[in-house]
């Protein structure tokens, strides 16, 4: 048996001289197309869509509707006037998911003007300037979010009441205005304007009790919450992040890491200070982080390329979330966390990239 796996191998002749053929890369050809890609993010979106569309109706639907027929229309202009084909580049989709997951970050009741300059921002300042899909540093859709929120913080932060919320929650409560029956305010909203009690006495295990306790967390992880569209129902973002991962859009990393991040450090100055901040559940369930972690911290061209890379900057990003939540004047941390974080990423990348195939480290004195 030696002998012949011997022979065997001496038969086999690598080719020489001009028959090799060395080509560039990439060698392994994928059948996946940017536009089948983002068909399957689209797909994955639904459910965070259909969840708001319950929650909230079809004025939801419309605000969605508006942000991405923008968001296509912008990037139209952009080519028609860069010189760039047009058609090629609208139907690979990238402009509809960044609409989709701009329209289900923008309350349901927001202006149409709104949605227009949120397009604005997010392609020809958040994508095209930058050379367009693949060349952008930042995730156009939080571009355009963290914009909105500075330029138009009025129109961003008026939340509906959705389905299944009475007067009696505190949300409703809280906010007091003339017209508490269309408005209210987010958990997150009472959390940051509750006065923080820095003891841990009984009086700061009761300080966030009105809107943390087992009945309405229940409540939140349903959806019955204000906020953004697609931010409310947890199920249905949980559903669209398992399909993201089962299609190998995204690194299970980044929305682990990112979460888990978030309810360590909150669980932490929690226990030791009930009175500065609600528990951990309590910030997974109620704001943007989990839509966030599973759909815009996993964005491709502005995520790192590598397990560990991905790792710390998910970890970044919680760190920065948690301090904004916990000790900043903001209520909400998520995207101005993922802007920084997307700035790193080169650095994160390089500090965390293998070593290439076949590369071997110089000696000490070699040329």
């Amino acid at each position: 048996m030696e002998e012949n796996s011997n022979s065997s191998t001496s038969d086999i002749l690598m080719p020489t001289g001009e028959s090799l053929v060395v080509s560039s890369s990439p060698h392994v050809v994928s059948p996946e197309r940017t536009s089948r890609i983002m068909g399957k993010v689209l797909l994955a979106l639904l459910f965070p869509l259909a969840g708001g569309i319950w929650f909230f109706g079809w004025k939801a639907a419309w605000v969605v509707f508006l942000t991405t027929v923008f968001c296509v229309a912008a990037e139209a202009l952009w080519c028609k006037l860069a010189g760039r084909p047009v058609r090629k580049t609208v139907l690979d989709g990238s402009a509809a998911v960044t609409g989709v997951i701009l329209g289900l970050n923008c309350p349901p009741e927001v202006p149409f003007y709104v949605p227009l300059i949120g397009a604005v921002l997010a392609i020809w300042i958040g994508k095209q300037v930058f050379g367009g899909l693949g060349y952008n540093p930042f995730n156009p859709a939080v571009v355009a979010r963290v914009g909105l929120l500075i330029a138009l913080p009025a129109a961003m932060t008026v939340w509906t009441p959705p389905r299944g919320m009475d007067k009696d929650f505190p949300e409703i409560k809280e906010f007091r205005t003339p017209v508490d029956a269309v408005t209210c305010a987010t958990p997150l909203s009472i959390a940051g304007n509750t006065p923080k009690i820095k003891t841990n006495d009984f009086f700061a295990h009761e300080n966030f009790k009105k809107i943390d306790n087992p009945e309405l967390l229940e409540k939140y992880f349903w959806g019955v919450k204000g906020g953004c569209i697609g931010e409310v129902c947890v199920p249905a973002i949980l559903i669209g992040a398992v399909l993201l991962v089962c299609f190998n859009l995204i690194n299970w990393r980044v929305p682990v890491c990112y979460v888990g991040t978030v309810a360590v450090i909150t669980g932490v100055v929690n226990y030791f200070y009930p009175g500065v901040t609600p528990s951990p559940l309590f910030h997974l369930l109620t704001g943007g982080l989990l839509f966030a972690a599973c759909f815009m911290a996993t964005d491709m061209v502005t995520c790192p390329i590598t397990g560990t890379g991905c790792i710390f900057f998910a970890m970044g990003c919680g760190i920065i979330t948690s301090v904004i939540r916990i000790w900043g004047n903001y209520p909400e941390g998520v995207s101005f966390a993922i802007l920084f974080m997307n700035a790193l990423v080169p650095l994160i990348d390089k500090w965390s990239g293998t070593r290439p195939f076949g590369y071997v480290l110089k000696r000490k004195g070699e040329v």
